[in-house]
């Protein structure tokens, strides 16, 4: 049986392979539980759920940074979603680009107005929606203002950001006094992946979103630990979408090689890289599968991993049943819904 890292009822809650269902009355009895699970009361919470404000949209649009499902977005579809997929709660954030491709003063017209229309749908539709405030990055005076206008005017549940901008990761010294500022509001801050400067076109054929998403969200880890940054921001609960992206893939490096050879030697430890790894938290989004989310339940306590479905991008109820054949009991409803509950003090108890 696999087992994971963290408290005693955590061993039991990954699912091992001879505990799984197999053959065809396997997918039918998986698809049957998958159906009467979505057909309870919604109670999961979603942390990784987009949402197209409309002059951000236009925005977009204009620079021709659009897609379809972000073109087509409404509210009533993420309710239609929410409710297949048995999600009571979703945590709205724009995908990105966000507005690093905007001039300052833009940027910070184009926040304001996409976070105020995100308070307005939160409160259009009560209790089902909660809200990732968009910042101007990389405008670092201008996020400043945003950030409290968000959360004392708006009352935003955290703020949403990009895993970089342009050629900078989070952990940069020029984004210091963001970050700080959002340790001292003891901050929930959901990341998304974007493409840097450095990693468009580099694979003819290959579209960025097959391997560099998940290898930014990765980028930004790294930067964060290895700078110091994250140590110096114990306050903030850091989301990095997709499982983290390729970190299963390439911690062991993180926990070894990069802590016994320079520059990192005797500046910082593999029992540092841990802690680290094991207080940040992890969304489901795109994840849902046996390799991915098992590598990752041994990697992290499940007690981090909370659930996302990157709607419109794909549907909550897919992850649901993925998540469904791979945990059980309260690990799985620690997943879905307890662990995001944790840092989400405005979410109502069902």
């Amino acid at each position: 049986m696999t087992t994971t890292k963290g408290c005693a009822c955590c061993e039991v809650g990954v699912l091992g392979r001879r505990g799984l269902l197999t053959g065809a009355s396997a997918l039918g009895a998986a698809g049957l539980f998958g159906s009467a699970r979505a057909a309870e009361r919604p109670f999961r919470i979603d942390v990784h759920h987009h949402i197209s404000p409309p002059t951000w949209l236009e925005a977009v649009k204009k620079m021709k940074l659009d897609n379809p499902p972000m073109v087509n977005w409404s509210p009533e579809k993420s309710l239609e979603d929410m409710e297949k997929g048995g999600v009571a709660t979703a945590m709205t954030s724009p995908t990105t680009p966000q507005l690093g491709f905007l001039p300052a003063a833009d940027a910070a017209r184009i926040a304001r107005e996409s976070n105020e229309y995100a308070r307005k749908v939160a409160n259009d539709y009560p209790g089902r929606f909660g809200v990732f405030a968009m910042l101007p990055m990389p405008y670092v005076d201008e996020s400043l203002k945003e950030i409290a206008y968000a959360f004392d005017t708006l009352h935003a549940d955290g703020i949403g950001m990009m895993t970089s901008y342009g050629d900078k990761w989070l952990g940069y010294s020029e984004f210091q006094p963001v970050f700080e500022e959002l340790n001292r509001r003891k901050a929930v801050v959901y990341t998304h992946p974007t493409l840097p400067n450095c990693c468009v076109n580099l694979v003819r054929g290959v579209p960025e979103v097959a391997v560099e998403y998940g290898a930014d969200t990765t980028r930004t880890i790294v930067n964060l630990i290895f700078t110091g940054a994250s140590q110096r921001y114990p306050d903030i609960n850091f989301i990095f979408s997709h499982g983290g992206g390729v970190l299963t893939a390439v911690a062991e490096r993180l926990q070894i090689q990069m802590v016994t050879t320079p520059p990192y030697v005797g500046k910082i430890t593999h029992a540092q890289v841990e802690h680290e790894l094991n207080r940040f938290f992890y969304d489901t989004a795109q994840v849902a599968n046996a390799v991915t989310i098992e590598a990752l339940a041994k990697l992290v306590p499940t007690s981090q991993i909370v659930f996302g479905s990157d709607f419109p991008y794909r549907t909550a109820a897919e992850h649901v049943k993925g998540l469904s054949l791979r945990f059980k009991g309260e690990v799985l409803r620690g997943i879905e819904r307890d662990n995001a509950a944790r840092i989400l003090p405005a979410i109502r108890p069902v």
